[in-house]
């Protein structure tokens, strides 16, 4: 029997980062905007309306100031997500809900936390939805006491016959996204990771969607904060994205205010990477790069010696066409 319905909706999904006290963090809301029954956080939604919005990016725009009465900066497209099932319940027969997901880059101003407050929607650290994405205090405990072993057995256990098609077997795909030890650590591959966390079963999603692995193990671990639909996963894109981006963009800059400190420059990038950084090494990476320029100012001093303060040189968008912080792909 063909279902009753063959309708698809487009959606538009922001993952909106900004950085606050050495933490990136991720705007959310707590609406059940499907009307699912799950509370859980969410990235501002809503479906695009063409006759309302002439571009896909003015409708995001418009779903975010009415979501969280924020205006965004830096915006850019990620990815389609279309998987069956992302948008329903057990049984729904609606629409099929297309999403086009969005990177955006905000700066949390003077009265933004209660302004976002009173739309249901708050910043959070999104290390709390990847918490094994942090090595800037070194390796995580989570990986070492948790996730690897729990990778290892699924990676020993006898695929079924479409996995075995794949090109790379489980081992395989276990060492590349996840490395061996921190020196083959790819910030990267944060989507990678998260997708064979789902595949293997291991975070809650893939036991609320139903896959085999979670059903098999009954209950799954709690590894980082789950969130609506296949939110997280597109939260995972927007982080791959940003960190493979400061490498050969100036974005970190959308993030910054308009003057700052080396130090607060270095901890942002911090932030976003997941890495800590050699301050000498930083220093002068930023010094080849000419990616800054003192504005003569200093800041307040807090105990020590008032440092100096810079602002981004927008000459070098006219330089060259890859100015970035190249501070490499690995540990």
């Amino acid at each position: 029997m063909e279902p009753r319905s063959k309708s698809i909706e487009i959606g538009l999904n922001a993952a909106i980062v900004a950085v606050e006290k050495l933490e990136p963090l991720i705007l959310v809301t707590t609406r059940d905007e499907a009307g699912a029954g799950d509370a859980r956080d969410a990235l501002p939604f809503g479906p695009f309306n063409p006759l309302a919005h002439r571009t896909l990016e003015m409708g995001l725009r418009s779903w975010v100031g009415e979501q969280a009465a924020l205006e965004l900066g830096h915006v850019e497209q990620l990815y389609t997500f279309g998987d069956r099932g992302r948008h329903a319940s057990p049984g729904d027969e609606g629409p099929h809900v297309v999403s086009i997901g969005y990177l955006a880059l905000s700066r949390i101003r003077e009265n933004t936390r209660a302004t976002i407050a009173g739309y249901r929607a708050e910043w959070r650290p999104w290390y709390g939805y990847f918490p094994w994405e942090d090595w800037r205090d070194g390796r995580p405990e989570i990986l070492g006491d948790v996730i690897m072993p729990l990778l290892h057995d699924w990676a020993g256990e006898t695929p079924g016959p479409a996995e075995r098609r794949l090109a790379l077997p489980r081992a395989v795909r276990l060492k590349l996204a996840f490395g061996e030890d921190t020196s083959h650590w790819d910030e990267e591959r944060v989507l990678d990771r998260y997708e064979l966390l789902y595949e293997a079963g291991l975070v809650e999603e893939a036991l609320r969607d139903g896959r085999a692995a979670a059903l098999d193990r009954g209950e799954a671990p709690r590894l980082g904060r789950p969130m609506q639909f296949d939110h997280r996963r597109i939260l995972a894109t927007a982080i791959s994205r940003l960190r493979g981006k400061l490498k050969y963009r100036p974005v970190v800059f959308e993030l910054m205010h308009d003057a700052f400190t080396l130090t607060e420059l270095q901890n942002t990038v911090e932030a976003i990477s997941g890495r800590h950084l050699h301050k000498q090494n930083f220093r002068r990476l930023v010094e080849k790069a000419a990616l800054v320029e003192p504005t003569g100012a200093v800041a307040a001093a807090t105990g020590g010696r008032p440092a100096a303060l810079y602002r981004f040189r927008r000459e070098i968008l006219e330089e060259r066409p890859a100015p970035g912080l190249r501070v490499g792909a690995r540990h």
